[in-house]
């Protein structure tokens, strides 16, 4: 029952998302209630809330002062030369501004971690988005490739989860997969290509004025109402003559050392964003006037992105405190049919990709893949070959769509754009990430019929 309950409220909240019947926040709070209080954990469901918030608490506390501390950046200018030299090297052509997209978000994708992944990329290029009048949902949507394919990168959270659950060594898991995740990125490249392309038809389609008009709905799903970077997103920023040389060079150091010090984890990332953003509001904004002036300025896209984390956490924390996730994954492994246990390699890397909106990494890989693994290998199938398929897809290409991962909800609200309106643009063409990966290890060996 318990897993019939978790599929039915992943289920509706895709549904009442995806339709836009009720918002994301309402759908991730008071669904898992309703399942909580069917399932009759009534008496349990606050401790169980306050867990999954607690959980993700380090999360929100990083983001707000994430949010603050590149919004700042962007007012400051730090990153106009980046900016305009996009522009300059595409030509004002959004099929080279996707490309362009997918290469930037891929080299800061190297650092493993999503949540910064989505801060440095959105920041950084949806004024670029603005200024061209380009629809914000290229930019989620092209975003959400070039992470996916990195997040397979052995010291990304799917992979070293994946060794850890069958305890396997990065030359099991992840070398043999090398060359097909280099096909996976000749895809999202081109992929993101043909993207811009679309949006440069449409684009000319609307004339000049377009860089002020609402996208209209085309096949890849509605875009009506919503104007080019309408949202909580970076604002773009109008500025009277040139930032002081000497305040650039200040705010591109402190950045740069911000990076390597997440990168290398001196110390906690919420610690490090937050002495990072009071140092450059301090340097920045000298006086308490234009310190609050700021604070008031970007206060609404603190709001928006923090609380959708929260209100993740409510969602894992009942899902996760219920044992529904668990109940789930036993159910999934029991309706694999003897006939297909020698062939579960390419099921477990087709499926990876899709069931990233059901399960949370963990519940995944400690959960469903040692069960996967040792099913394939009383078939005399490889363990190892089975976590390869699983990263494939598997909260790689999935992640940036899942909403059990609270960075999803970090590129959808600096985007401007709902959850909702971000999968159904971008699904077809990160499954197709995991199926042009899962042909080439096939070709190449990594994973076997």
């Amino acid at each position: 029952m318990l897993a019939a309950l978790g599929f039915s409220t992943i289920g509706l909240f895709l549904l009442l998302t995806m339709t836009k019947r009720v918002s994301v926040l309402v759908a991730l709070v008071l669904l898992p209630v309703l399942a909580a209080l069917v399932g009759g954990f009534a008496g349990d469901m606050g401790d169980m809330i306050l867990k999954g918030l607690t959980t993700v608490a380090p999360t929100g506390i990083m983001i707000a002062f994430a949010v603050l501390y590149f919004t700042l950046m962007v007012d400051a200018g730090l990153f106009d030369p980046l900016i305009n030299r996009v522009v300059r090297l595409a030509r004002n052509d959004p099929a080279r501004i996707a490309v362009g997209t997918a290469v930037l978000t891929m080299c800061v994708a190297l650092d493993g971690d999503g949540a910064s992944t989505f801060l440095i990329t959105v920041s950084a290029l949806l004024p670029v988005y603005k200024r061209l009048g380009m629809s914000p949902l290229v930019l989620s949507g092209v975003v959400c490739l070039g992470a996916g394919v990195m997040n397979m990168i052995p010291w990304g959270g799917p992979t070293v989860r994946a060794m850890a659950a069958l305890d396997l060594e990065s030359s099991d898991v992840f070398t043999p997969v090398l060359p097909a995740m280099g096909v996976g990125i000749v895809w999202v490249l081109l992929a993101s290509y043909w993207i811009g392309r679309r949006e440069r038809r449409r684009l000319a389609a609307l004339g000049p004025d377009s860089a002020n008009a609402a996208p209209e709905q085309d096949e890849a799903g509605p875009l009506a109402g919503r104007a080019a970077g309408d949202g909580p997103g970076t604002p773009l920023v109008v500025r009277e003559g040139r930032p002081s040389l000497w305040l650039t060079a200040f705010n591109a150091v402190l950045t740069v050392t911000l990076i390597v010090a997440l990168v290398m984890e001196v110390m906690p990332l919420p610690v490090l964003f937050a002495l990072a953003f009071a140092l450059a509001l301090f340097v920045n904004h000298p006086t308490w006037e234009a310190q609050q002036a700021l604070l008031e300025k970007h206060a609404k896209s603190v709001v928006l992105v923090t609380t959708m984390i929260f209100a993740a956490g409510v969602f894992t924390g009942v899902l996760t405190g219920t044992e529904m996730i668990t109940e789930m994954a036993q159910a999934l492994v029991s309706v694999v049919p003897d006939s297909l246990g020698g062939h579960l390699a390419p099921i477990v890397a087709v499926t990876g990709m899709p069931l990233s909106l059901a399960f949370t990494p963990d519940a995944y890989y400690f959960g469903v893949l040692p069960v996967l693994a040792q099913t394939a290998s009383g078939f005399g199938g490889d363990e190892a070959e089975i976590a390869r398929a699983a990263i494939l897809g598997q909260m790689t290409t999935g992640f940036p769509l899942s909403p059990l991962t609270a960075s999803t909800f970090i590129l959808v609200s600096m985007s401007g754009v709902q959850l909702g309106e971000h999968q159904r643009f971008i699904f077809r063409w990160a499954f197709g990430t995991t199926l042009v990966m899962t042909a080439a290890a096939l070709l190449t060996g990594a994973i076997s019929l």
